[in-house]
């Protein structure tokens, strides 16, 4: 398989399809030891009741689905517009590790301040790649 700015963002999806088995394994387990029936979890909050290791990897998973949707976009640009650079493979690469380190993070020990610093370093590669893309196309 050749390595191109598109594998690491093949690497994220599959990471973010980890954590969702991740969360169900806790997630059912915890559901049937509260007695919540399913059908009781139709609305926001009604599971606010699980144990926080349940809902430290559910939160974590919708994370996944938040900023990394501005990275899988900005890849795709920068693999369509020839900016793919080894720089910007690198870049993508460190990325999708400060990523996974934040589910890790979030979905065991969860410290906030340890997570934001992880977020923040992983909000910090994303806005170099995209300044990059920005100077490049100007």
């Amino acid at each position: 398989m050749s390595a191109t700015i598109l594998t690491p963002v093949l690497a994220l999806i599959c990471w973010t399809l980890l954590v969702w088995l991740w969360m169900y394994a806790l997630r059912i387990p915890a559901m049937q030891a509260a007695n919540i029936d399913p059908n009781n979890a139709q609305h926001p909050g009604s599971l606010d009741i699980l144990p926080n290791p349940a809902r430290q990897v559910a939160d974590n998973y919708n994370h996944l689905h938040e900023q990394p949707t501005i990275f899988y976009a900005l890849m795709f640009y920068l693999q369509l517009s020839g900016q793919a650079d080894s720089l910007a493979v690198t870049l993508a690469w460190v990325y999708v590790g400060i990523r996974v380190i934040h589910s890790l993070v979030q979905g065991t020990v969860n410290l906030v301040m340890l997570r934001f610093g992880i977020f923040a370093l992983s909000s910090i590669t994303l806005i170099v790649l995209t300044v990059r893309a920005v100077l490049a196309a100007i």
